[in-house]
């Protein structure tokens, strides 16, 4: 039994060890990972100037077009898988990737080149899959959940009416995002981030959480294949 533990106990060191390796930090303490860095935010915010971004358009977005005085093109389109949407007269206009505000702007230009003087044109998202979360895992109600604005980790966690009391474990919650092209996942314990040890981190649309199960087969073994060991470790350790 001793040996048994000992074992265990080392294996579990070197997952961290290496862990915390592949996030930059090789040399660190376990204790001290929640201090050097943070998971970094998604590409979407990284590449913007301002840190915060307008919305960008993706496929399945829902848009309400307003042409003023033009009914036949005041109406809610989707965004197709192409980044498209098809408006009559214009017919298929490339959105994907466009704020509203350029979308406005392009539709303006072309109706006003080819069809009508001074057009009046708005665009807005109705509905924004770019601003969804999932919440996945041992929580009261998993889901995806629109983000109105900044959400810290235990808010979204809320969102999905908490975690399951009989199944959560809340030291390890894992975020799952994708960082410079590529997926990356960072792991977090809710009970330290609520005695305030552990900043409570942003969460971004588009963002994977999943809380893992207190089982021995954890749901997080569920995500693995997808992420190899572990892209980033910050937070808590665990």
């Amino acid at each position: 039994m001793h040996k048994a533990r000992k074992l265990a106990a080392g294996l579990s060191a070197c997952v961290l060890t290496t862990a915390i390796a592949a996030a930059g930090a090789a040399n660190a303490s376990a204790a001290d990972a929640g201090k050097l860095q943070r998971l970094p935010p998604p590409d979407a915010v990284a590449n913007s100037e301002r840190g915060t971004p307008e919305y960008r358009i993706i496929p399945q977005d829902v848009l309400d077009i307003t042409v003023l005085q033009v009914p036949e093109l005041s109406k809610a389109v989707t965004v197709d898988n192409n980044g498209a949407i098809a408006l009559p007269f214009l017919g298929e206009v490339p959105v994907a990737n466009k704020t509203p505000q350029q979308v406005s702007d392009e539709l303006t230009r072309s109706l006003g080149d080819r069809f009508m003087k001074d057009p009046q044109v708005t665009v807005r998202v109705s509905e924004a899959q770019g601003r969804k979360v999932t919440v996945d895992g041992a929580v009261a109600s998993p889901g995806a959940y629109v983000l109105s604005g900044p959400t810290s980790l235990l808010q979204v966690i809320a969102l999905a009416k908490g975690p399951d009391p009989r199944l959560a474990n809340e030291r390890r919650v894992a975020v799952f995002r994708t960082v410079g092209g590529a997926r990356k996942m960072a792991m977090f314990d809710l009970r330290a981030i609520r005695r305030g040890e552990v900043e409570d981190p942003t969460v971004y649309g588009g963002d994977i959480v999943v809380v893992d199960t207190s089982g021995t087969k954890t749901f997080l073994q569920n995500y693995q294949p997808g992420f190899g060991l572990m892209g980033l470790l910050f937070g808590r350790p665990w």
